[in-house]
């Protein structure tokens, strides 16, 4: 199978954990919805693999970021975003977060900011086959990221120190940034 079959599923799991949230159905309809969701999960869960996706063993020529937390069109708890790449090394992606992110009304989680902008400003510090952990990662929340609403998250490299590179980035609206960010991510040794 292809990325693609699995990218409908998830796609289709993020439509019910927004239905999920959202609903209003009564007890007999959530109780009937709740029974057919329990019999999808054991179908799906006869034939699972071991571990996480990032340690698979077998190569099917899928992306190994296909469970990614934020990129993974096979996750369904990813948004998933997709990051632009510009010739000067700088990276951005744009995204509508709804219910399933939300923390304080009406505002998407602090954590989940917190989540997509490591991934972002990370994506700076990558360099083909040498991915960059996070080191550190210092946020300052000017306003509240708002939920349901067009959004942007954008990165560029401040400076590199050996295997150190520094990136600044944030998330803003058409209003200006909601979260800035200052990471340090590490370049594992050659």
């Amino acid at each position: 199978m292809t990325d693609s079959t699995y990218q409908a599923l998830a796609e289709s799991v993020r439509r019910l954990v927004d239905a999920t949230i959202r609903t209003e159905a009564d007890a007999g309809t959530v109780a009937t919805v709740t029974a057919k969701v329990d019999a999808a999960t054991a179908q799906l869960r006869a034939a699972l693999m071991p571990g996480s996706f990032g340690q698979r063993c077998i190569n099917d020529g899928q992306p190994i970021a296909s469970g990614n937390v934020v990129i993974g069109v096979r996750n369904p708890i990813a948004p998933p975003l997709e990051v632009t790449r510009e010739s000067d090394g700088s990276v951005w992606t744009e995204f509508i977060l709804g219910a399933p992110y939300e923390g304080p009304i009406g505002h998407v989680h602090g954590g989940v900011c917190a989540l997509i902008l490591d991934h972002v400003l990370g994506a700076t510090a990558h360099r083909p086959g040498r991915p960059a952990a996070t080191g550190t990662l210092t946020l300052r929340y000017a306003r509240g990221t708002p939920l349901n609403w067009p959004l942007r998250a954008e990165a560029r490299v401040d400076r590199i120190d050996g295997r150190k590179v520094f990136a600044v980035g944030q998330i803003g609206d058409v209003a200006g940034a909601t979260v800035l960010a200052e990471g340090v991510f590490i370049l594992p040794r050659p």
